[in-house]
């Protein structure tokens, strides 16, 4: 007798953590179908419904069983009261509405961030794509077309090493920078500044700033293109899809290197890019569509 009494208790128990599994495996059902998808909603509850039927028909089968193969099921009764009170007392304490409304509030202000980054991320493809256009146009009317560069904090650096025809390495353009920028520092001081508040840097945060050029993984931008302009003694330009070309060390009579700058390129930010000459293909492509925008000229008999 004890023997079926110690196994009823075991299936009760069984039975109740089996009720929290299911409970926790439908919420997660609800959180990942959205609230204004209703014919998915629809389904859901029709899914919830047949696994709570199909637990409770399955729980009762069992605990009938028992009540068959003993005839006195008043401690059976006893039993299941008691582990009843048992897991009641060891449940968590109830929400307040209080604290369903301020975790409402909380749900909303996070479903709020989402569409907020979800709109971000579409204006972002949506300007990628128009300033991919416009520098298209801007490169084929020099015969030229972008050549990706990765997006691995080397870019400028990169680009610069590309239009060099690899005679140089990332690491060795690096160090020349800084350490130019370190040999001149009135040159560039002035133009050190907080990109954010426009606050002037002083001495030291500037040093610290041409050590991290070479020890990390830094950006590049206008005060390194300046500073490789003259270690070079090469001009760059940077062609821009929404401005004008800029072109840095025209002092200097050599061929300019090449470099263009996107500024929606990835979520990182700011991205630069090499170009390279314009293959016959594209201009094939190109010229057949003025053919097809033009027309023929017509035939006169």
């Amino acid at each position: 007798m004890e023997d079926s009494q110690s196994e009823y208790q075991r299936v009760v128990r069984r039975q109740y953590r089996e009720k929290k599994e299911l409970q926790a495996r439908i919420q997660a059902m609800k959180n990942s179908v959205p609230r204004n998808d209703k014919k998915k909603r629809k389904q859901l509850h029709l899914d919830v419904a047949r696994l709570e039927a199909e637990m409770e028909q399955k729980h009762k089968q069992e605990l009938e069983k028992f009540q068959e193969n003993l005839p006195d099921s008043s401690n059976l009764d006893s039993i299941t009261e008691d582990l009843a009170k048992m897991n009641l007392e060891n449940q968590p304490p109830e929400i307040s509405r209080a604290q369903k409304r301020r975790e409402r509030r909380a749900a909303l202000e996070r479903e709020r961030q989402e569409r907020i980054v979800e709109a971000e991320m579409e204006h972002l493809a949506s300007s990628s794509c128009n300033e991919e256009e416009k520098l298209t146009i801007i490169l084929r009317a020099k015969n030229l077309e972008m050549k990706n560069i990765p997006a691995d904090g080397h870019c400028m650096y990169r680009a610069i090493q590309d239009q060099l025809g690899f005679s140089e390495t990332v690491q060795s353009l690096r160090f020349r920078t800084a350490d130019y920028m370190q040999k001149h520092v009135d040159d560039f001081l002035p133009f050190f500044c907080n990109p954010e508040t426009g606050d002037a840097y002083g001495h030291d945060d500037f040093l610290s700033y041409c050590d991290s050029i070479v020890c990390r993984a830094s950006w590049g931008g206008q005060l390194e293109l300046r500073a490789l302009s003259h270690v070079l003694q090469t001009p760059i330009e940077v062609i821009q899809a929404n401005s004008p070309v800029i072109v840095i060390g025209e002092e200097y009579n050599k061929k300019p290197l090449t470099l263009v700058y996107l500024r929606y390129a990835c979520s990182l930010g700011e991205h630069y890019n090499s170009v390279k000459p314009l293959e016959a293909k594209a201009e094939a492509e190109d010229e057949a569509e003025a053919g097809a925008v033009g027309g023929a000229a017509p035939r006169l008999f």
